[in-house]
C-alpha cells in the first residue's frame, strides 16, 4: 500500500529515453472501480501560474511500468509525450 503523499514525492522517469518528467501533482480515480486511472504531472513552472493555467502531462495508469522506492517508471515514446503536451 502506498499513500498519496509518498506517491507525490517520487520522480517520474520515462524508461524509453531516460528523461525525467517531474513529480506527480495529482491523480485521477475512476469512481466506478475506485482505481487510479491517470497520474498528472505539471510541465514547467511559471511565476504567473496563479492566473494562468499551467500545462500538465496526463499519464494513463497503464503506461506505468514500475513504482520503486524513489521513482515511478513509465514507458512512453517521445512522439506520444509531444502529442499529450
Amino acid at each position: 500500500m502506498i499513500r498519496i503523499w509518498d506517491f507525490k514525492q517520487k520522480e517520474v522517469v520515462n524508461v524509453s529515453n531516460g528523461k525525467k518528467l517531474g513529480y506527480p501533482k495529482d491523480i485521477e480515480i475512476d469512481p466506478d472501480t475506485g482505481k487510479v486511472s491517470t497520474v498528472i504531472i505539471p510541465l514547467g513552472r511559471s511565476l504567473t501560474s496563479i492566473w494562468v493555467q499551467e500545462k500538465e502531462l496526463i499519464i494513463p495508469w497503464n503506461y506505468i511500468v514500475k513504482i520503486g522506492v524513489d521513482v515511478i517508471l513509465v514507458d512512453i515514446d517521445e512522439k506520444t509525450v509531444n502529442e499529450w503536451e
